[in-house]
């Protein structure tokens, strides 16, 4: 194993140089010389062929300037003898017809030297300044219809020849350390972008390969506000649901093996008490095994029936019922157990309230709600249930008096085995399961459960069922 600071070493070169930031890196790279590449080549021949086109038409335009000024001059004398004999004319001659006489440097396009002119009989006037043939373009000279002479001017592509080469391998050079720095920006850019999105995903992966390994503590950095910190918030959700889930899921184990140590011990008791014969074998004997069996039963009932809630397959028929007729039947017949209890009952049920529900369920359901009010209110107590409709819901409150729960422990009256440490939690026999199944059958119906504070002083639980017709 090599020592902390070459792994911290390894692990600085892994994020910089992930696949992910690698494979980034070069397309983007690739993309940016190839649009680079393109942008030189595309300007290149633009600037080539746009400033021929441009010199070709310059060259033309200067040509027919000067073939105005020399038909101007031949026509009062008739004659090329006044230039034949003073050859040294001509430079200022084309100067003068170019507008470049106050000029103390003339256009490279406009030299003399870029202009012949020969009689009808192509007998050269201005010779070449070289002395010998070009490729001239050859332009007539007319005057009144009559060709007196034919003036010849070099093509572009001849006239730069001693500046073209210069103009463009200078223009080319600059493209060329623009095309340079943009490659350069592009190489920043890209390695910059790369790095930076590869050490996200990289961290992203790390985390997820700690998560599938069973470290729900893993948590990501939630920095900025786009794409990829919104997923890093949701990771930390995620971690933070399958933490708390593992812990609910141990402490459900503990909690359900500590409720079925205790009566089991109590069956080893007893039976261990008979063999010694401490106790007798007699009917009373065996009634109190009984009721320990029957407590298992009805734990493992309700477990079973979680189980079934929890994977989605409760055994439920929901049909159209009269939530009305049911909920009113069922305090009808817990009447006799409330008194028992010394708790007086006041109902406000509206009638004709029409559910998709089931009715062995439901009476389930109010069982268990009414086994909880009688065992955690304090005698003499009260209970009022109402169901109203608001909206599109049938709405059942369910109040009994004190005792309360503190604020702290209202959200976790439902959790499974969850009893609370305080004056609700008597020596009832019950299995902490009762509330959990409730719920769980509330939600088996579309429904809700929820509790608040009651205005008699214990618990009010509020149901929340959809209305037939809103189905």
């Amino acid at each position: 194993m090599p020592p902390p600071s070459s792994r911290s070493t390894l692990g600085r070169f892994s994020w910089r140089f992930s696949r992910l930031g690698l494979k980034l890196f070069m397309i983007i790279l690739s993309v940016n010389v190839a649009i680079s590449a393109g942008v030189f080549l595309a300007v290149s021949f633009s600037i080539d062929r746009g400033f021929l086109e441009y010199l070709n038409q310059a060259q033309e335009r200067r040509a027919t300037l000067l073939a105005d000024s020399l038909i101007n001059r031949w026509e009062p004398r008739e004659s090329w003898a006044w230039l034949e004999r003073s050859p040294k004319r001509w430079p200022m001659v084309v100067r003068h017809a170019l507008g470049q006489e106050h000029r103390d440097r003339p256009s490279p396009l406009g030299e003399a030297q870029d202009f012949v002119l020969r009689d009808t009989q192509e007998r050269f006037i201005v010779p070449p300044h070289n002395g010998r043939e070009s490729n001239w373009h050859w332009l007539p000279l007319r005057s009144d219809g009559e060709v007196i002479g034919e003036l010849g001017f070099r093509p572009p592509m001849q006239v730069m020849e001693r500046m073209e080469n210069r103009f463009l391998e200078r223009q080319q050079r600059n493209l060329m350390i623009i095309v340079i720095s943009l490659g350069v920006a592009s190489l920043l850019l890209a390695g910059g972008l790369s790095w930076w999105l590869g050490r996200r995903t990289r961290a992203l992966a790390m985390a997820t390969r700690r998560l599938t390994e069973g470290n729900y503590h893993s948590r990501l950095p939630e920095r900025g506000r786009d794409e990829l910190s919104r997923l890093a918030k949701d990771f930390n959700v995620l971690a933070a649901t399958l933490e708390a889930s593992r812990n609910a899921r141990a402490r459900w184990v503990s909690d359900t093996a500590h409720e079925l140590r205790t009566p089991l011990a109590v069956l080893r008791g007893e039976i261990e008490a008979m063999q010694d014969g401490i106790r007798p074998l007699n009917h009373e004997s065996l009634a109190s095994l009984g009721q320990e069996v029957d407590q298992l039963e009805r734990l493992v009932t309700d477990l079973r029936l979680l189980s079934q809630s929890d994977a989605g397959a409760l055994d439920i028929q929901l049909a159209p019922l009269n939530l009305s007729d049911t909920l009113a039947g069922r305090l009808e017949d817990a009447e006799r157990w409330l008194n028992d209890s010394n708790l007086s009952l006041t109902r406000h049920i509206a009638p004709g309230v029409m559910i998709r529900g089931d009715a062995q369920r439901l009476r389930q359901l109010w069982d268990n709600l009414l086994d909880n009010s009688c065992a955690y209110t304090d005698a003499p107590g009260r209970l009022e249930v109402a169901l109203r409709c608001e909206g599109d819901e049938a709405v059942v409150t369910w109040q009994d008096s004190a005792p309360g729960v503190p604020d702290s422990e209202l959200v976790r009256l439902t959790e499974r085995l969850y009893r609370v440490e305080g004056s609700r939690n008597r020596a009832s026999g019950g299995s902490g399961l009762g509330l959990s199944i409730a719920s769980a059958l509330a939600h088996a119906h579309d429904g809700s459960l929820s509790a608040s504070h009651s205005t008699l002083g214990g618990l009010c639980w509020t149901l929340r069922f959809p209305l037939l017709n809103n189905q």
